[in-house]
Parts: C-alpha cells; structure tokens; sequence
C-alpha cells in the first residue's frame, strides 16, 4: 500500500512540475518580448546583408516595442555567427539573419558546429535579390561583350573578390566562370564590405554580387557594372544590361534573406516574430528603401516558416551540386 501511495505522490509531482512548466512556456511567451532582441548577422558590417539586416532589425523592433540590435559576428562564410544563434537559448531573443551561406556550408566544412535545418526554427523569407557582375573602375573592357572577350583572353590574370567560400558572391563567381569556360584567380575576403572597398580602391579586378551593396557605389560613379545576373534589367540599375539580354545563359542567379531563431523556440514566439516580419515585408518605407538598393521584399506568403523550410531545402540539394563541380574541397 506504501509503494502505491509513492508512486501516485511521485506520478502527481510529475504531473505538477508538467503543468508548471506548461504555464511557464505559456506566460513567457504572452510576455515576449519584455528586453532587448539581438538578431546576428554572421557577416562583417557594411555589406549587403549588413544593410539588410538593420533594416529589419529597425522595422520590426518597432511592431514588437523592444530595441534589435544588430550583432556581426563574422568569419568562416558565416559559420561563426551562426553557430552562436545555434547555441543560444531558445527564448526567441537570438535571432540570425542569413542567405545562401546557411545551405552551402554543409558542403564546405567536414565537421560543421551545427545543422542548418535540425538546430534551427525558421521564421520566414525576408528579401530576394539579384547579382551584378561588377569591376575597378579603370578595368579596360567597355561593355559586357567586350568583358567577355577580354576575361577569356586574359583570364590567367584576372583577380575575381568573393565574400568568403560559400557567400553569394563566391556562387556568383563560381557560377560566371562555369558559364563562361574560364578560370579566374579567386579572391575569399571576410565579408563582402572588405570586398567591396578593394574594388573600389583597384586591389582586385572583379566581383559579383548583390544590389544591395553593389548599386550605391555603382550609382556614385566608384565601380562599374557590367550585366545584372537576371533574365530582365533591374529598375535601379536602368542602363546596365542584364545577363540574358546580353545573350548569356545560365548565370541567373537570386540571394535570398531569411530569418531563422534557435531549435526549440516556443511556437507562439515564433508566431510573434513571423507576424512581425510580415508587418515589415509590407511596410512602404522598408520597400523603398530596398527598392534604392535594386532588391525586393518577399511576399507575405514568402515570409512563413514553412516557405522559408521548403527554400532552405531547395538550396542544399541545388547548390551543393555547384559546389562539388566546382570541385570544392571541404575544409
């Protein structure tokens, strides 16, 4: 009889300490937020997704009345402030803002600090952008058939930046030299913010990559565009021709932003985040501003944990084939 009442006592404390965890979650998560967010972007600061990130950042602290702030935690193509979102508690207050690296590095490094879709929650797409092949000023071709001509000629001697193995710019690059049957002298920085004040400055020849941190310099006369990676001309780059119109195929090339929290965050956190992702997706100011910078918001359907799962899945098992042509060796 004693051995029964124990274990009843012990089935009842079970169940209490069941309850109070349940109502903790709960209340939790009717409270959140109740202090400041911090949302990583595992890049160095005054990149495309640096600009990308605080604008969000800004637009969405205003929906859930808590500051965001914005952490650059770079290095290893983004590997280094990703696993620190990875290893966050699952409170809803660490959140990373990533792109096409989160998909890739599962094919550059062996032993990889985390899993991109089992450690993570995704929240929802954020932006999609195109690419713009662009170079130093004084670089000699004139247009893009003239480009052609020249890097085939002169390939051996031809520097291409990149914002580190994986990043949007090194599957550009890797993508343009694929299509065009050449073998550039590659370039990996630590961001594409270092990147981009080498071509700017004459260090290197050559970059490919996002509009949002290629258009201002192109606009302010610091590097030159030659073809936007897009089937149609982009309104923010009117005379730059796209890579279609010019008759080249199989360079059309998007970058995508996403939102992702860590594994574990409570649902009705999440639903919090996504909606005010979607508030920000259809804010007019964040669109015009994205608009300055040649790339989009994503639609409100787009900006859901469940498109954005289904977009990482398509990634991994798309560009990782890139990456084993190109005959990238694991680090």
């Amino acid at each position: 009889m004693r051995s029964s009442n124990q274990s009843l006592s012990f089935f009842r404390l079970i169940l209490l300490v069941l309850v109070h965890f349940g109502l903790s979650t709960e209340t939790h998560a009717q409270e959140f937020p109740n202090k400041p967010i911090t949302m990583v972007m595992p890049y160095a600061p005054g990149g495309p997704g640096d600009a990308i990130t605080r604008l969000f950042a800004g637009s969405m602290q205003k929906i859930l009345g808590q500051q965001i702030l914005v952490d650059n935690t770079s290095g290893a193509s983004g590997s280094i402030g990703t696993t620190k979102v990875a290893r966050s508690k699952p409170d809803g207050y660490t959140l990373l803002m990533i792109h096409v690296s989160h998909a890739t590095n599962m094919a550059m490094y062996k032993n990889l600090s985390y899993h991109p879709v089992d450690d993570f929650e995704p929240i929802g797409l954020a932006t999609n952008g195109p690419m713009v092949i662009v170079a130093r000023n004084d670089f000699p071709p004139k247009d893009i058939n003239d480009f052609v001509s020249y890097v085939k000629s002169n390939q051996s001697s031809i520097s291409l930046a990149n914002a580190g193995l994986g990043s949007a710019s090194h599957l550009c690059g890797l993508m343009m030299m694929n299509v065009l049957g050449v073998k550039l002298n590659e370039i990996p920085y630590k961001g594409t913010g270092p990147a981009l004040m080498d071509l700017m400055g004459g260090q290197v020849d050559l970059l490919c990559d996002q509009t949002s941190g290629t258009v201002p310099p192109i606009k302010a006369g610091k590097i030159k565009a030659y073809a936007s990676a897009n089937k149609s001309r982009l309104p923010s780059l009117p005379n730059t021709p796209s890579i279609t119109e010019a008759g080249i195929k199989g360079l059309e090339i998007n970058i995508s932003f996403g939102l992702y929290a860590p594994k574990g965050t409570p649902k009705a956190v999440l639903e919090k985040l996504t909606s005010a992702l979607q508030h920000s997706v259809s804010d007019p100011e964040v669109k015009k501003r994205l608009d300055a910078m040649g790339i989009s918001a994503v639609s409100l359907e787009q900006a859901t944990p469940s498109y954005l799962r289904a977009h990482l899945k398509n990634e991994i098992d798309t560009l990782n084939v890139l990456l084993i042509k190109a005959d990238i060796q694991p680090n």
